[in-house]
């Protein structure tokens, strides 16, 4: 059998220029494709990180910036080999729903995740209520946030189970208002200690002037009239103020003669007649 080299050697040649061509300029649309992507998400990070904005958001949108354009170069370097991409792109899709469907639970944290990282109802350090428990914010990640309580325990919260209530942020604000009640005896003299609590939170360089504190009678208890005693502080004083009032109210009502009372409960007892005293009784 007689070869026709020529032939084969034709066909060789044009085989290799043909797709040897392809595949040299899907690779360079690769290599230059992935080199411009990294170029972008370096050019991104860097503007937002100048713009003073949030690290968890800088991470994030670079991050995704720089896998959307990676993807958008494969399938760009897989069209110039000549492979069909809209096949390619089904597939993406059909596969995306059933990990969608497998993994809904992490998908809803996924998308609480990124409402947490644009609203920022919270930032790194805030002392939230959230998800069935409180803390400071360590972390903020795309499925959860980390909290550490004050007694210094980790607790890693799902994102969905913050994003589904209520979030209280007791660090949003530079301010807050402390609310503290204080019970004296019904025998005391009221404007004696209205004075002495005004006197008490005037003293307290901690306590701010603007809002202006509110001391008065709130309620008229059962065994005892209750003083609400209410001043402005900074929110990192707080509980420095809380704990010391506490702790001072009391020394300054002793070396005042003033009583805070116990809770009092009159008992009435009553004669219960014997069996013989009633039968007497009843003849």
């Amino acid at each position: 059998m007689n070869i026709d080299w020529n032939y084969w050697t034709n066909r060789g040649i044009e085989f290799v220029t043909d797709y040897g061509l392809r595949i040299a300029f899907a690779i360079a649309i690769f290599v230059i494709g992935r080199w411009v992507a990294g170029l972008i998400q370096r050019t991104i990070r860097g503007l937002m990180e100048r713009n003073k904005i949030d690290p968890v958001l800088t991470t994030f949108a670079s991050s995704m910036a720089y896998f959307g354009l990676l993807a958008m170069v494969a399938l760009a370097s897989l069209n110039k080999l000549g492979i069909e991409t809209t096949s390619f792109v089904a597939l993406i899709g059909a596969a995306g729903l059933a990990v969608g469907l497998a993994v809904q639970g992490s998908l809803s944290n996924f998308a609480a995740g990124v409402l947490i990282i644009i609203f920022r109802p919270f930032r790194l350090g805030d002392y939230i209520e959230g998800g069935g428990t409180a803390g400071v914010v360590k972390e903020i990640t795309i499925l959860t946030t980390v909290l550490a309580t004050p007694d210094n325990k980790k607790i890693i919260v799902p994102n969905s189970a913050i994003m589904s209530g209520n979030i209280t942020n007791y660090s949003a604000n530079d301010t807050r208002r402390l609310d503290l009640t204080f019970g004296v005896s019904y025998g005391d003299d009221l404007s004696k200690v209205k004075r002495i609590l005004e006197e008490m939170v005037a003293a307290d360089p901690r306590c701010l002037k603007d809002p202006a504190p509110t001391v008065g009678v709130l309620a008229l208890a059962d065994s005892s009239i209750n003083f609400a005693v209410r001043p402005w502080v900074k929110t990192s004083d707080y509980w420095g103020v809380h704990f010391d009032m506490q702790m001072k109210v009391k020394q300054r009502f002793d070396a005042e003669g003033i009583t805070i009372p116990f809770p009092q409960r009159d008992v009435h007892l009553y004669p219960v007649p014997t069996t013989g005293e009633a039968a007497k009784g009843a003849a």
